[in-house]
């Protein structure tokens, strides 16, 4: 199965891994996928004998699971593929070398765990389109919540190291990535599964709960029944206050979706700027003004 550009933005369910072949899927071809499989031929008889409501009820379970997906989480390193590495090269075809290695051995996971598509962010954005890379950001959180699992890949954790070792817990956009999906599965260095625990998802642990608690700051009850909003709007900045982004505005981007808050991406603005739009949303919205007190050095938003 061979890729053709998407006419829309990159998204999961519109250009995809197919992990069993190693190719790019757009969302036509993630389509025609479906309806040439014998899962669909199996819908149409079962169809024929079922009522209007039945037939409703069948039609969604079966294209709920043929279109589940699985999302890496990950921190960026050198020689990530982009979406312009990938199209119309097969990933198992190509170089082990830096992040081609990466994207690999998480499309084997998936397939493993016999799921149909895997989604990385490296190479499934248009990243030249910046009507595309403002889609992302504001549509990241809910990608992360919608999939059936997110591997988090640890590069630089041992199979026998903690987790608070690892960057990955350092880094903005990863705070989105721990608490959106409902399902996590934490890989180690090698690809082995976190302390080798043999179970179907990390967040489900107590384990691993406890050791999440102890390493982000954050209570257990938030990593199982999280939800996107203006609640307690102090503590999701405390949160996101001991992690860095490579440009300073991008921690106030990463935001966007634990706040649920929609608001432009202008890449010419300061930090400051959009923190400050950020603030003024959140008070603007909820009229908690508590986001305003400040530790430390004065801030420019004083007066805000």
């Amino acid at each position: 199965m061979s890729h053709s550009k998407p006419s829309k933005p990159c998204q999961p369910g519109c250009c995809t891994h197919l992990p069993d072949s190693g190719v790019l899927c757009s969302r036509d071809e993630q389509i025609s996928h479906f309806m040439d499989s014998q899962q669909c031929k199996q819908l149409e008889s079962l169809c024929t004998t079922c009522d209007q409501h039945q037939q409703r009820e069948l039609i969604r379970a079966h294209i709920s699971r043929h279109f589940q997906y699985v999302t890496l989480s990950h921190r960026w390193g050198e020689g990530e593929p982009s979406l312009h590495d990938i199209e119309d090269h097969t990933i198992y075809d190509m170089s082990i070398e830096g992040g081609f290695g990466k994207v690999q051995a998480f499309c084997r996971v998936a397939l493993e765990l016999d799921y149909l598509w895997a989604w990385s962010d490296t190479c499934c954005i248009d990243k030249h389109s910046s009507a595309e890379v403002q889609e992302t950001i504001g549509s990241m959180f809910t990608w992360y919540r919608q999939s059936a699992l997110t591997v988090v890949y640890l590069s630089d954790i041992p199979d026998v190291g903690s987790l608070g070792s690892s960057e990955w817990f350092r880094r903005g956009w990863t705070l989105q990535e721990l608490l959106a999906p409902r399902t996590v599965l934490f890989y180690t260095q090698d690809w082995s599964l976190h302390k080798n625990l043999a179970v179907s998802n990390h967040k489900a642990d107590a384990v691993v709960l406890e050791e999440l608690e102890s390493v982000t700051g954050i209570e257990c009850r938030f990593f199982n029944s999280f939800s996107p909003g203006l609640d307690d709007a102090r503590l999701r900045l405390q949160w996101a206050s001991q992690r860095t982004t490579t440009r300073p505005k991008d921690i106030t981007y990463s935001l966007f979706g634990i706040f649920n808050l929609h608001l432009p991406i202008m890449y010419g603005e300061s930090a400051e700027n959009a923190l400050g739009r950020l603030l003024a949303e959140v008070v603007s919205h909820s009229g908690d003004i508590s986001v305003l007190d400040w530790v430390g050095a004065s801030s420019p938003f004083h007066s805000c």
